[in-house]
Parts: C-alpha cells; sequence; structure tokens
C-alpha cells in the first residue's frame, strides 16, 4: 500500500507517528499547503517509507496528479472539511481509494433550519456513490474517532449485543485542562464552529431525519476512568447520518461534553458574526484585505496540536446502546479513553489529535490485509467490527465496554 496522507496539522502528525511503528504500508507521501510542516513530520520520524512535498489540497489536478506520480493507492484526507468534496474527486479521478475523519459539509435549511435539514452532511459524497460502486473503487468516510470508531462500536453492538437496539447514542465527554489558557480548544476551533453551531440532526424510525436547536437536550452523562458527569447537549455530527444506513436502530442522536462556559462563547461568536465562512473586508496596513471571520477566530486561538504539554486529564468518545438481548432490556456503553499524559509520552501528542489519528491508521492496515473490502461510498459500519476493535487493542489502545 502507498498512501498520500494530505494534512499535516496535529491529526496528520499524529498518524505519521502512529503509522511508523507498522509495516502494512510501502510508502506514505505527506502533503500539506505548508511544506515546513509536512518536512518537519516526515523528520521526526528517521524512517525512509516517509516523504514531504507541497500540495493546495483544492487544488484537484495537482491532488491527482501528485497520486499517479507516486503510485499511490490511497488518499488519506487529514485536512479540515471544506476540502473533503476536492480531495474526493481528485482521489476517484486517479483511481486510488479515498479515506477520510470528516464529511462533506451541510447547509441549513432555508426556511426551517430548526426543523428540518437541508443539505446534510456527507450527502454530496454519497450523491456520488453510484459512480464510485460502478467504478469498484471504495470511498471510506468518516474514519476517524468520531464519526469512525464509534460507528464501528454502533457495528459491533447490532452484531453481537443486542436482538433489537432501540437507541444509539455517540456521547463524548472529556475532563481535559490546558495550563495558561481560558479558552483553548482541543479540537480545531474551524470545525468546532461548524458542528456547534449548525442545526443538530436527530434521526427516528418512520420520521427520518430532523433537525433541532443547537444545543438543545441537554443531559448528564457519566463518563468512565474517573471522567465523571459531564452536561452533554445535541450537536450535528456525521453519525447521525451514517448509522442509520447500515445499522437498525429506532433513534440514533449525537451529544458532546462542551460545557457551559464553551456554549456561552460559541453563542457569543454566533452573536457577533465571528462564526461566519463569508470574507469580509478590513483595513490593514498594506491596504483593504478579505478575511473570513472564522479564520480570524481560529488564528487567534492556539494551534491544539501544539497544546499537549500544558493539557491534563482524559478524553472519552463512546457509544450508548440501548434495546433487547434474549427477550430482557439491555443498555451498554462501548467506549475508548485516551490519556493525554500517556499520548504525550508515548506518541508526543496531545490525546485529542492522537486518537482520532489512531483509528485512521487502523482502517488503512485492515484495508491493506483484506480485512476490510468493498466499493462505494462506505461508513464504518458497512464493515465488520470485531477486526477494528481486535487491532485497535493490538495498536496498544484498548476499548472498554460499561453494562448500564
Amino acid at each position: 500500500m502507498r498512501v498520500l496522507l494530505v494534512g499535516a496539522g496535529g491529526v496528520g502528525t499524529a498518524i505519521t507517528r502512529i503509522a511508523a511503528r507498522r509495516p502494512f504500508f510501502e510508502a506514505m507521501v505527506v502533503a500539506d499547503h505548508d511544506p515546513a510542516r509536512a518536512e518537519a513530520a516526515v523528520a521526526a520520524l528517521d524512517d525512509d517509507r516517509f516523504l514531504s512535498v507541497r500540495v493546495d489540497a483544492s487544488d484537484e489536478p495537482a491532488v491527482a496528479e501528485l497520486l499517479r506520480r507516486h503510485g499511490c493507492d490511497v488518499l488519506l484526507n487529514a485536512t479540515d472539511p471544506r476540502f473533503v468534496m476536492p480531495l474526493f474527486r481528485a482521489a476517484r479521478a486517479a483511481g486510488a481509494t479515498y479515506l477520510d475523519m470528516a464529511m462533506s459539509l451541510s447547509h441549513p435549511h432555508p426556511e426551517r433550519p430548526y426543523a428540518e435539514c437541508g443539505v446534510k452532511l456527507g450527502d454530496d459524497q454519497f450523491a456520488q456513490a453510484e459512480e464510485w460502486a460502478k467504478a469498484g473503487a471504495l470511498a471510506l468516510v468518516g474514519m476517524g474517532v468520531e464519526p469512525g470508531l464509534s460507528d464501528v462500536f454502533a457495528r459491533y453492538a447490532a452484531d453481537e449485543l443486542f436482538d433489537e437496539i432501540e437507541e444509539i447514542g455517540v456521547r463524548d465527554g472529556a475532563n481535559l485542562t490546558v495550563d495558561g489558557y481560558d479558552f483553548a480548544p482541543s479540537f480545531s476551533i474551524w470545525n468546532t464552529i461548524e458542528e456547534c453551531l449548525n442545526p443538530p440532526v436527530v434521526y427516528e424510525a418512520g420520521r427520518g431525519w430532523f433537525t433541532t436547536e443547537p444545543f438543545s437536550e441537554p443531559e448528564v452523562f457519566d463518563f468512565p476512568e474517573g471522567i465523571g458527569p459531564v452536561e452533554c447537549v445535541n450537536v450535528e455530527h456525521e453519525e447521525v447520518l451514517l448509522v442509520p444506513r447500515w445499522v437498525d436502530a429506532r433513534r440514533v442522536t449525537f451529544k458532546y461534553g462542551l460545557g457551559r462556559e464553551f456554549i456561552e462563547t460559541l453563542k457569543t461568536l454566533h452573536l457577533l458574526g465571528l462564526d461566519r465562512t463569508e470574507p469580509v473586508t478590513v483595513p490593514s496596513a498594506a491596504g483593504p484585505v478579505s478575511v473570513s471571520p472564522r479564520d480570524v477566530v481560529a488564528a487567534c486561538l492556539p494551534d491544539p496540536a501544539t497544546l499537549g504539554e500544558r493539557m491534563h486529564g482524559k478524553t472519552c468518545a463512546g457509544t450508548w446502546v440501548r434495546g433487547v438481548k434474549d427477550g430482557a432490556p439491555r443498555e451498554v456503553y462501548l467506549y475508548h479513553v485516551v490519556d493525554n499524559q500517556w499520548s504525550m509520552a508515548e506518541y508526543g501528542s496531545q490525546a485529542v489529535v492522537w486518537q482520532t489519528a489512531v483509528n485512521p491508521v487502523v482502517a488503512l492496515e485492515l484495508l491493506a490485509t483484506g480485512a476490510w473490502s468493498g466499493s462505494g461510498v462506505l461508513g464504518p459500519e458497512a464493515f465488520p467490527a470485531r477486526p477494528f476493535l481486535d487491532l485497535l487493542t493490538a495498536y496498544g489502545s484498548p476499548w472498554g465496554m460499561r453494562e448500564q
């Protein structure tokens, strides 16, 4: 397997550090619009399977040419969701397998945004599913931690733990703190704003997908391994759009443990228009310049990849499932916890980016060995769960299950 990794930020760099310990691939070309980032990621490894190059992720012909030039048969997208579609199309043009950790962007319903779906997450990719399937090509979408591992948990629950499933609810929480910062998101603020301020999507059998108000239906969820109770709220996320396509459940939700202060900060950004992506014109020493308010917010905050030394605590990603097994009610929480102290000591990557990065590497290895295979545009729940969970444990990062 020869891989083109596009994006050498926090997650991309963590991917290289994890992959460097595995023998399943022949080469990994690390590409970024900032060549210094790609070079730094490769230089830290001392592994001649890795090569750094520069590429603009929005330049489809350039990405397709890069895939062909280096003989890459897989494109792994570690950029933000703005670049999903150009990279998705470039992979198809070059005849490569495509894998991402976040799907194509949504657009709210123009008249009833908090009741009806407009363009849903992933709709633009699923619109091309027939083309990929006819070509015998595979696009494995949403293969990070959430979405990704959370979807694998949903498939595992359906296959091995339940006869009937009433509800699947992804629940994400942490007790992470960052020394020296009052507000320092542990993941991309660009993505966080997109997820948290868009109308959340809920799925119900018989009704299909519908939306609610941001931060709706608050609940306190007790997270394992010392994290404890965290208030979680509805957030737009890919699992709600993926799970019902392959797993039979009466209801699917995603709730994120944001915390009251974080929610109020996001609401303030929205009130001031600082969550917008459309450029505005601002004065500068060199004259008027056009900038996106959201990009300005991101530039004013610390890079999440650099926070590891200041960060303390654990992060938990998991899937809560309620249903029936052998005629009796059952409720479980399948989860994966990463301690920042461990991920920093072992890989030099902070917990949230490492937890996101390990899952696409596991998926790549399953594709390389043939344990996973398929064609079309497929989510993680389209594949058997057990090989993934066993290999994740073999990577030194076991998962857990708690009967509720």
